[in-house]
């Protein structure tokens, strides 16, 4: 296992696997058996970096989440799990009541939410400390300034260590890091974006979020990392959801005249090494030039074991080269 340093500060920043390991359905869809399994596997395999979210996975039973990161808890608690393995959490998203959800009635990121709802995450996973806090949605009702000193204060304190960002407008980020720096405060620097070898059309709205913020990683933000060094782009949904060995899972959005050139490169570089198609996706987004860390969640042990071999893959400059450039 390859492993990457996420954060500036001496203080708190952590070596994590190149590869984390998506727990969002742990304890919901994947039962507590095979989500121990994969756990216990990946651990086994070096990996260290387990990313959640206090909402994980309200929409499996109509709640208002928490499953995921119980079973982690209960987990950690029944190996003995210490401050070796870094886990990630989220919050901004959680609906307020069962039956909702995190659109017409999310927990937002006030300072009273912020506060609350990171300690009901350290309680769940049976933490002192979270190592990586994620504002998981933006909220344009409450100020950013508030936002900002309300995660600050927690890493004041010792209760959070890293601070991120999901799935909001680059320039709301940097908003929220200007302030957060002209204030001598920390400021986000992991970011938590939709990423994969296959590009989304960029000519009709997003609409996920209602102000639009949801963002496949896109030009902006990799011109954002490169002028920033020390930050991190961990990506979510890089198989695309089972895409890659599905194709009729395609997602509309991906259904445009570039998606077959860079499909066939894939093909023939899978051919060339000897590895499927989810693992070079892998293996191109972890031994790139962009300090990328793919999030991959796996239902079995099996899908795990693929997931490990995508990053243990070695691409030549003239493959990379290749699934860099179709289009």
């Amino acid at each position: 296992m390859r492993y990457r340093t996420i954060g500036t500060d001496p203080a708190h920043r952590r070596e994590v696997s190149v590869l984390a390991l998506g727990a969002m359905l742990f304890g919901s869809r994947t039962d507590e058996e095979t989500s121990f399994a994969v756990l216990d596997r990946y651990v086994e395999a070096g990996g260290n970096f387990i990313d959640t979210s206090d909402n994980y996975a309200f929409w499996e039973d109509g709640g208002q989440g928490g499953q995921s990161e119980e079973l982690l808890g209960r987990w950690r608690r029944s190996r003995g799990i210490g401050d070796e393995i870094v886990i990630a959490t989220k919050l901004g998203a959680r609906p307020l009541a069962p039956g909702t959800g995190y659109i017409d009635n999310g927990e937002g990121l006030s300072a009273k939410v912020i506060r609350e709802s990171a300690e009901r995450s350290r309680e769940r996973l049976g933490v002192e400390k979270l190592d990586l806090l994620y504002a998981h949605i933006d909220d344009h009702t409450v100020p950013q300034r508030e936002t900002v000193e309300g995660f600050a204060e927690l890493v004041a304190e010792g209760t959070v260590g890293l601070l991120g960002v999901s799935n909001q407008a680059i320039w709301r980020v940097e908003r929220a890091r200007a302030i957060a720096a002209a204030a001598g405060l920390p400021g986000y620097e992991v970011f938590q974006y939709a990423h994969s070898h296959l590009r989304p059309r960029t000519d009709v709205p997003e609409d996920l979020f209602p102000d639009g913020s949801l963002g496949h990683a896109g030009a902006e933000l990799f011109s954002y990392l490169r002028a920033e060094p020390g930050l991190t782009l961990v990506a979510y949904s890089p198989l695309l959801k089972g895409t890659y060995t599905h194709p009729e899972r395609l997602p509309a959005d991906f259904d445009h005249p570039g998606t077959p050139a860079r499909l066939a490169v894939l093909h023939e570089v899978a051919r060339e090494t000897g590895a499927t198609v989810n693992q070079v996706v892998l293996a191109w987004q972890s031994g790139g030039e962009l300090p990328i860390v793919p999030l991959a969640g796996a239902s079995s042990v099996a899908q795990l074991e693929e997931n490990l071999a995508g990053i243990d893959l070695e691409l030549t400059p003239e493959q990379r080269a290749r699934l860099d450039a179709a289009h």
